[in-house]
């Protein structure tokens, strides 16, 4: 099954294979997943969010224009049910709006991060979570899956140079956060 490509699977879906989609479902679920869950910091948020996004690709396959790579065209429509979600939720990104100084408060949660983290993947991760969500996401985009600038840039609906700009200041943000909780500066 892994290696039939998207294309096929979508292929096959608007031939009336409509049972075919759960390939697509199998191979994206968990990252949109993960990826929801850090933009909405509510898991019940996110499988909310996560079904939203599958109806949507499902009623949208035919609008799909195969100029860029599908996974690029799916995250982008789960990011934006994400934010669809966060505003109806009246979250209204407050995360990203916070001033520098608020950000950088320490939050009564550190001891707890040190205590139940047990390998740098899981505690980098933990820190991931306190970042804005636009710099958040810029990080699990680029460093954990693996998405090109240009890619992001089409998910996140912003310019290639405003996404270098992102990923550069997601970079500091992280690295200040880390110096901060006082880890290690080898693994910066």
């Amino acid at each position: 099954m892994e290696n039939i490509s998207d294309i096929e699977i979508i292929d096959s879906v608007l031939k009336g294979n409509e049972s075919d989609f759960a390939l697509i479902i199998e191979r994206y679920k968990d990252r949109a997943f993960s990826l929801l869950s850090n933009m909405l910091k509510n898991k019940l948020d996110a499988e909310e969010a996560l079904q939203d996004s599958f109806v949507k690709v499902f009623r949208s396959l035919n609008s799909f224009k195969r100029e860029s790579k599908f996974s690029t065209w799916f995250y982008k429509i789960v990011y934006n049910t994400g934010l669809t979600i966060a505003t109806n939720k009246k979250r209204n990104l407050r995360m990203q709006m916070n001033s520098i100084d608020e950000f950088y408060n320490l939050k009564s949660d550190d001891n707890k991060i040190y205590s139940t983290t047990e390998n740098i993947e899981e505690y980098i991760a933990e820190i991931v979570n306190q970042l804005p969500v636009k710099n958040a996401l810029a990080i699990i985009l680029f460093y954990m899956d693996n998405f090109s600038l240009k890619e992001i840039s089409e998910i996140l609906n912003i310019s290639l140079v405003n996404t270098k700009v992102l990923l550069h200041r997601s970079r500091n943000l992280l690295r200040e956060l880390l110096l901060k909780h006082n880890y290690k500066e080898e693994i910066l």
